[in-house]
């Protein structure tokens, strides 16, 4: 199998859909190609969503209709002098077309009239990802900034909370540990405190107790911030008293 071979794999091995020799075979490429790694990863998590947004009881008989359909629909031959999908020789590129085949008449069968729907969630998701990353790249930069400085603070129950600032970065980093969860239908909002009015700074996860944020929006001139408990969405001001007010270090 060539390399440019397992560059083409990635979906086949996200969907868990490779022979174990080639699975083993691209498990070793794949530690030495970040490319692959990355994307195998934002596959596999795409795949995940959209397994969760169309799961459904298949109906009665399915499985045998698609399989007997497979069996009586002939795939068109590729057009003469290619080389099929992405370089592969036309042993591969068959044996994939085939594969490719009966996915889609599985997926015709089992959820008619929804492909364009699916499409928009996987871009969705995709675009999740990469907002995701970006944020966690700017949480990165903002621990390691030179002037990056570190402020705690005790919260409620006996968390412990802390945040770091980087006024060259102009933003702000909270971390929790042992933080309890909100009520059902609750959020903890963070606010800057800007000489006294709170401004929104974003919304934790409700489900994490222990958490590290990058706080929505610049530090600008905020001394400080707050955590309140909100309905979910958040409030555009605190309507709650806080859990933890914390000062910025060297504000």
């Amino acid at each position: 199998m060539s390399a440019a071979d397992l560059h083409t794999l990635t979906g086949a091995y996200a969907l868990h859909a490779l022979p174990e020799d080639e699975r083993l075979t691209f498990e070793r490429h794949l530690d030495a190609c970040e490319a692959c790694a990355q994307e195998v990863r934002e596959l596999s998590a795409t795949a995940a969503r959209l397994g969760l947004a169309v799961s459904t009881t298949a109906p009665p008989g399915l499985r045998d209709r698609v399989l007997r359909e497979i069996t009586t629909v002939r795939q068109e031959p590729p057009a003469r002098g290619r080389t099929g999908v992405a370089g592969a020789p036309p042993g591969r590129a068959g044996r994939w077309s085939t594969y490719a085949l009966a996915a889609c008449v599985a997926a015709a069968a089992a959820f008619g009239g929804v492909a364009v729907w699916q499409n928009q969630v996987a871009q969705d998701a995709r675009q999740e990802a990469d907002r995701a990353q970006e944020q966690n790249e700017q949480l990165a930069r903002v621990l390691a900034a030179p002037d990056a400085r570190t402020g705690s603070g005790a919260l409620d129950d006996g968390a412990r909370g802390a945040v770091v600032v980087s006024r060259s970065e102009n933003q702000a980093v909270f971390l929790a540990s042992g933080l309890a969860r909100p009520p059902g239908g609750k959020v903890y909002q963070l606010w800057f405190n800007d000489d006294g009015t709170m401004r929104s700074a974003g919304l934790m996860n409700p489900s994490a107790t222990d958490d590290a944020v990058l706080l929505d929006g610049p530090v600008d001139g905020a001394s400080g911030m707050g955590i309140t408990v909100e309905p979910a969405g958040g409030s555009e001001q605190p309507t709650s008293a806080p859990v933890a007010l914390m000062d910025f270090p060297g504000a």
